[in-house]
């Protein structure tokens, strides 16, 4: 029973390795109060997008959306989703099937950054794009 033991502790960690396929993501930064997506960051999404080959076969795209505490809950909420749709209409743009595209909106919830800094809430005002492999 310990060979046993032993063979399936050598085993286990080689197949989870194999197997594992890892996100691969890129981030979308805006101005405070703001769901405008400038032009270099528009070409940056679309040379990025288009350096994955077969990546509407062998992904899905997950937008999760943040903001900084600025302006409330309210506004916040609503700011995180103009934000995540600005974002999935330059998708769209690049063909990206509408199917395949998953949203979720933090808006000040849920922060990454310390909003404690004028940095760290710099850095939560984004919408990060991921791209989750498919396994079949």
């Amino acid at each position: 029973m310990f060979s046993k033991w032993i063979i399936l502790v050598f085993i286990f960690p080689w197949n989870a390795v194999a197997q594992k396929k890892e996100e691969i993501r890129k981030s979308i930064y805006f101005d405070g109060g703001s769901y405008f997506i400038d032009e270099d960051q528009s070409n940056e999404l679309f040379l990025w997008l288009d350096s994955i080959p077969n990546l509407t076969e062998k992904f899905e795209v997950q937008l999760i959306s943040h903001t900084d505490p600025i302006g409330g809950r309210e506004f916040n909420e609503w700011l995180s989703k103009m934000r995540s749709e600005a974002v999935h209409e330059l998708l769209l743009i690049k063909n990206i099937p509408e199917s395949i595209i998953h949203r979720k909106d933090w808006g000040l919830e849920n922060p990454v950054f310390s909003n404690d800094s004028y940095r760290g809430m710099r850095m939560n005002r984004r919408v990060d794009v991921i791209l989750h492999p498919i396994v079949f």
